[in-house]
């Protein structure tokens, strides 16, 4: 069967794939993918409805259910008691939450949420005491669905925000993580099954799909890592399936704020960013290898999962490995059957997030308190024997391994001093991200570390990081760029802006936005507007964001419209009231351009906000 190059398939809904793929959808339906976003019904709902309380974290709630559905009464600290319809379900187990609709079609995640296992509400943030005023409160910007969750919990998504009325229209083809979320949309696939010849449309493999079926563990990885990752989307909403991640996504870094400086995880990475940093993912191992794709539990229990390669028949497809003993007490040096015989709790440390959903590290990484002192970074020894120290744990292990090759030098010891010290650090900083033995997020986040202190030297010894197979480094190394010689920095970025990988594309045009550009070729010209116009769009897909309107104001500031950064930090401080950077900088501007008694005016507003914030009371004298 043959058809045009212009055909787009269309989504279809798994109900209509589960005709046929009835195994698949048996194992989807009951899965974390399958149970992602559920509408509210006895079946679907965990929590205990009846009549039940919370009371905490500055407000008291009343849980019921009647023949309507389910709701919660909420009194906020500032006494406002408001009654919400349970609008929706996100996930299953170890907790589960609810969606309110504040507003038509907006839809924002309640932070009062159901534990499984121990059948009682708590908060999701214990130590918070926040007013509905604030920013960070459940009903605020950082907490809306449509905007930062449902994209992930969807198929077909589309945000549909109206930045002039701060409303939504989403819609999505279906509510949870269907088989489209993956496969792509379905509807010439569906055309195939009717005489199952090979289909040649451009764009979809010869199934009908925008994901390859066949496509390889890279691109599997890729296709997981959408949703798997720390990471800043693009675009609204889900890209097609089998896009390549870095022409959607911009990927967090390994920064202090996310990661310990060894690269560990501090905050939610989602696995992605470890996953990247692992020994695994250098020889090709790839998340269906330990993941079973539709129910997404492990292929195996316990230590099996791991010693399905990890063992002396080994796996001939990592001919790599070594062929030994790994399950055993001359590895571990525990007893057998106890929680230090796990490989896991040494090799993928679990931090616990959102209360109580434990999640591991996939870096996979050998244990090494001895350098817990110099990166500062936890380590999985003393994670389970409390009572020691990373000093102890380490002359155990070098007891146990005299001659192991895996106590030299690491990156994370650099890490750490490019936190205090980042002139100090410079040149050890240049040395990791020139080794092709790094991990390319290491790499790139090295270039990234460099920012500090860099120097002309600095941007000449990366230049040639421009041209590197990793878009990651591509990236990073075009922002080291502005440290160096104006003229030049266009000589070495224009070219970025037909690079084929977006995210690079992206980095240069931000690069040469206060570059001295000149009278560049004509075509040179024209492929800078079109890489600006890609970022352009970008912001404006995440107009619902403050910290895009912080960007924006910073692109106004930069360009000297200063009546459209004042526009852009308004926004943002509309948006997200306790933005202090925001309004710091907006009052200066409003002094500048309008004068003291409009920055007066606009300082009692920002104080209203965030009584006594000594920011902003260090403004009062320019208002004067």
């Amino acid at each position: 069967m043959t058809a045009s190059a212009q055909e787009v398939p269309d989504y279809i809904g798994s109900a209509q794939c589960a005709s046929c793929h009835v195994d698949e959808t048996e194992a989807w339906k009951t899965s974390d993918h399958g149970l992602a976003w559920t509408e509210p019904s006895d079946s679907t709902v965990v929590a205990d409805f009846n009549n039940t309380e919370f009371h905490g974290n500055g407000m008291d709630v009343k849980f019921s259910k009647d023949e309507k559905g389910f709701h919660a009464k909420v009194t906020e600290m500032d006494g406002v008691t408001q009654d919400y319809n349970v609008h929706s379900v996100v996930g299953i187990k170890p907790l589960q939450q609810y969606l309110f609709e504040t507003a038509p079609g907006k839809l924002q995640s309640f932070d009062v949420v159901w534990d499984v296992d121990k059948k009682e509400w708590f908060h999701l943030y214990p130590d918070s005491l926040l007013p509905p005023t604030d920013g960070m409160h459940w009903s605020g910007p950082y907490k809306n669905w449509n905007a930062r969750c449902a994209e992930c919990h969807s198929t077909g998504f589309e945000k549909n925000y109206n930045p002039q009325t701060r409303s939504y229209q989403s819609t999505q083809v279906e509510i949870g993580v269907g088989c489209e979320a993956c496969h792509g949309p379905g509807s010439k696939h569906r055309d195939w099954a009717k005489d199952k010849q090979p289909l040649t449309i451009s764009g979809l493999d010869a199934y009908g799909f925008t994901m390859p079926t066949q496509g390889g563990a890279e691109k599997w990885v890729q296709q997981c890592a959408g949703c798997h990752s720390r990471r800043e989307a693009f675009n609204e909403g889900n890209p097609l399936p089998g896009t390549a991640y870095h022409d959607n996504y911009r990927l967090s870094l390994l920064t202090p704020d996310l990661y310990h400086a060894d690269g560990q995880i501090r905050e939610e990475d989602y696995e992605y960013g470890s996953f990247l940093q692992s020994k695994m993912y250098a020889k090709g191992v790839s998340c269906m290898n330990c993941h079973d794709p539709h129910t997404g539990e492990r292929v195996a229990e316990g230590n099996t999962v791991c010693t399905q390669c990890h063992s002396p028949a080994g796996n001939p497809d990592f001919p790599s490995l070594p062929l030994k003993e790994f399950d055993t007490a001359a590895h571990h040096f525990h007893k057998e059957g106890s929680e230090g015989a796990q490989c896991k709790n040494c090799h993928m440390v679990e931090q616990t997030y959102m209360g109580n959903d434990e999640r591991a590290d996939h870096s996979f990484r050998i244990p090494r308190p001895d350098l817990s002192a110099q990166t500062g970074a936890p380590d999985a020894c003393t994670t389970c024997h409390k009572d020691q120290t990373p000093e102890w744990a380490a002359a155990k292990i070098e007891e146990w391994y005299p001659n192991s090759t895996h106590r030299g030098p690491h990156f994370g010891t650099t890490f750490a001093q490019a936190a205090q010290d980042p002139a100090g650090a410079l040149s050890n900083l240049l040395a990791i991200a020139k080794d092709e033995s790094q991990a390319d997020l290491v790499r790139a986040t090295s270039l990234f570390l460099m920012q500090a202190a860099a120097d002309e030297k600095t941007v000449q010894e990366t230049t040639p990081m421009l041209s590197d197979d990793s878009p990651l480094i591509r990236a990073s190394a075009a922002r080291l760029q502005r440290a160096g010689n104006p003229q030049a920095r266009v000589d070495n970025l224009i070219k970025l802006t037909t690079d084929p990988i977006r995210l690079v594309r992206m980095a240069a045009a931000q690069e040469l936005l206060s570059a001295p550009l000149g009278q560049l070729p004509q075509q040179a010209t024209a492929n800078l507007r079109s890489a600006m116009a890609e970022w352009q769009k970008s912001l404006g897909n995440r107009l619902d964001f403050p910290e895009t309107h912080m960007v924006m104001g910073g692109i106004a500031m930069v360009t000297r419209n200063y009546p459209a950064a004042i526009n852009a930090f308004r926004e943002t401080v509309q948006l997200d009231p306790q933005r202090i950077e925001a309004w710091s900088v907006l009052v200066r501007l409003e002094i500048g351009v309008n004068g003291k008694s409009a920055g007066r005016k606009l300082l009692d507003q920002a104080l209203q906000s965030n009584p006594d914030n000594p920011t902003l009371l260090e403004l009062r004298p320019q208002t004067q």
